[in-house]
């Protein structure tokens, strides 16, 4: 159980100290940094109304990681849904314009020399199934084993390593041509 809502200072240092996990799985998962920080804040306001129900049967970490991925694919979610609306609006309204795509994504933390290649790499794994998009994100960029990723998600620690392998194939072949190029 987290004692953390009858103590502020707790509660302070319980995200000083899990907000960069927190953020950073949200922008890899988004690719838009402004709706990784609303993601961000959601994920800590939703921990402090449902600390009680933490029952330390995982780590804290893991509890925050479900948190996150399920309020960012929900925020996926509804952002297609707003494109697709906006799509059947603008074909009866002059004034209804879609959602332009958030295609030119470059996480923060990459050196200006791999922008490019960054850009490509995040549009490649935007294609991926939710589930292998999820678990190739869990494994690459926060380092997460097989089996934590499993505990997460709630999958097994087989199905994780398949869909790893499938997410690995997959964009090998999306991302083929453009290593052909490079050399």
């Amino acid at each position: 159980m987290l004692s953390f809502q009858q103590n502020e200072q707790a509660f302070k240092d319980f995200i000083t100290q899990h907000q960069p996990r927190v953020y950073n799985t949200a922008l890899n998962l988004l690719q838009n940094a402004e709706d990784a920080e609303e993601i961000t804040q959601d994920v800590f306001v939703e921990a402090w109304n449902k600390a009680h129900t933490f029952k330390g049967e995982a780590q804290v970490s893991t509890w925050l990681y479900r948190i996150t991925i399920n309020k960012s694919i929900d925020h996926l979610r509804s952002k297609k849904r707003k494109k697709r609306f906006a799509f059947l609006t603008s074909l009866f309204h002059d004034s209804g314009e879609p959602i332009s795509d958030a295609g030119d994504f470059v996480h923060p933390g990459v050196v200006a020399e791999n922008r490019e290649k960054a850009a490509i790499l995040y549009k490649a794994i935007d294609k991926l199934p939710e589930t292998q998009k999820i678990a190739f994100l869990l494994s690459e960029t926060a380092g997460l084993s097989y089996a934590e990723i499993s505990e997460i998600t709630g999958s097994s620690v087989s199905s994780i390593e398949s869909m790893l392998f499938r997410a690995r194939k997959n964009l090998r072949g999306m991302l083929a041509d453009f290593y052909k190029k490079e050399r």
